[in-house]
């Protein structure tokens, strides 16, 4: 059996990635399950998996966890260290990292150097720091398994490939819910309206940087990192219907791709139980319920956040750092009406302009050019708000 680290274990990828473990039981073991804040579900999750240590990031919400599984051996961590802490559990074969924003990123490290391969969910990681983990994973031999399931897409593809160049990837997007509007419409969208994916189901936030394309952007970075890429070899296309989940096209050609219904428990399971497949119940794709696919050209004029994030991994350094701190900002305020759905691009922009820039960074320059993003970002949430 594969004995299992969710770190995230509460949110979207985190609850899926449960349902797959409860449909293999034979084959998945959970050792160590996490969570931010959702005390109440951890429990629940905690007296179901029965794993072997749980953490809740909340400290004030320590006593209730605690209380909660007295009655069990379950042991029960607090606190931001503690998730870096059971990243590096002994008794677990692979660390799906779930957890939202850059906070994955030191529990990342921390499993990369116990020699755990990772399952990552967790683009902001490889976004905020990727050369520095790539470094690390080929030093310590782990494997990145990509769960994102473009990126998954990509990584089907290239099995059996390795000694092939890639010529070019395409990432699909499915133009989220305001494809083909306008600046003048997107001027006064509510996050309800932004809330309403047309074809996946996903947590407030990673749905949000779907409208804004910000999603998109943030996984053309993280395919640099995880395919060894340059910024001209990476490109979006949007392809509506969600099916083709992204391409591969080689130095002769030809092109392959990865396809299915939208549902990440495919991509989920996949990286879990690399690198054989497991037989399941998910519903199949039929053909005929899709005649017709379209795919168009991302309006990165319209959509300004998909070109600032090209701009930032050109760039490179610790910009891509920028660009997600500041974005963790906006949306946060976006999904709390403190700013409008374009003025997140507006903030975004300028604390790149603002914010140190940084060659060559080390760890605790990114995590330097983190708080500073985030600091100069609230301000200038506050100054649109006055």
């Amino acid at each position: 059996m594969k004995r299992i680290t969710i770190l995230g274990s509460t949110g979207s990828i985190g609850t899926q990635a449960l349902e797959v473990v409860s449909d293999h039981p034979t084959v998945f073991k959970v050792a160590v399950l996490s969570a931010l804040k959702n005390a109440t579900l951890l429990i629940q999750q905690a007296l179901k998996f029965k794993p072997a240590v749980v953490v809740i990031g909340d400290e004030g919400k320590y006593h209730e966890v605690k209380n909660a599984l007295s009655a069990t051996d379950i042991k029960v961590l607090a606190g931001e260290a503690a998730l870096a802490e059971v990243a590096a559990y002994g008794d677990s074969d692979i660390v799906l990292t779930a957890l939202m924003g850059s906070v994955g990123l030191k529990p990342t490290i921390a499993a990369i150097k116990a020699g755990k391969n990772i399952a990552l969910a967790n683009k902001e990681t490889l976004v905020v720091a990727g050369e520095l983990i790539t470094q690390l994973a080929a030093e310590y031999q782990v494997k990145i398994l990509p769960v994102d399931s473009e990126h998954s897409a990509i990584f089907q593809c290239l099995v059996g490939e390795e000694q092939n160049e890639i010529e070019k990837i395409y990432l699909t997007a499915s133009g989220g819910p305001f494809l083909g509007k306008t600046k003048d419409f997107l001027a006064t969208v509510k996050k309800e309206q932004a809330l309403k994916h047309p074809n996946w189901v996903m947590g407030a936030k990673i749905t949000i940087d779907s409208a804004s394309l910000m999603n998109k952007g943030l996984e053309v970075i993280e395919a640099k990192w995880l395919f060894n890429l340059e910024a001209d070899q990476v490109d979006v296309i949007v392809h509506p219907q969600s099916i083709i989940h992204s391409l591969v096209q080689f130095t002769d050609g030809s092109m392959k791709a990865q396809m299915g219904l939208p549902d990440m428990k495919l991509p989920i399971q996949y990286a879990l139980n690399y690198p054989d497949r497991l037989k399941n119940n998910f519903k199949r794709f039929n053909f005929l319920e899709y005649p017709n696919f379209s795919f168009l050209k991302a309006d990165m004029e319209t959509f300004r956040n998909l070109n600032l994030a090209f701009v930032s991994l050109r760039k490179g350094g610790n910009m891509p750092c920028i660009l997600n701190a500041a974005n963790e900002v906006v949306v946060e305020a976006f999904l709390n009406d403190k700013i409008g759905f374009l003025q997140m691009s507006e903030v975004i922009e300028q604390c790149m302009e603002e914010v140190a820039f940084i060659e060559k960074p080390q760890l605790n320059d990114y995590l330097e050019t983190d708080k500073h993003s985030r600091i100069l970002a609230g301000e200038l949430v506050t100054k649109s708000i006055v």
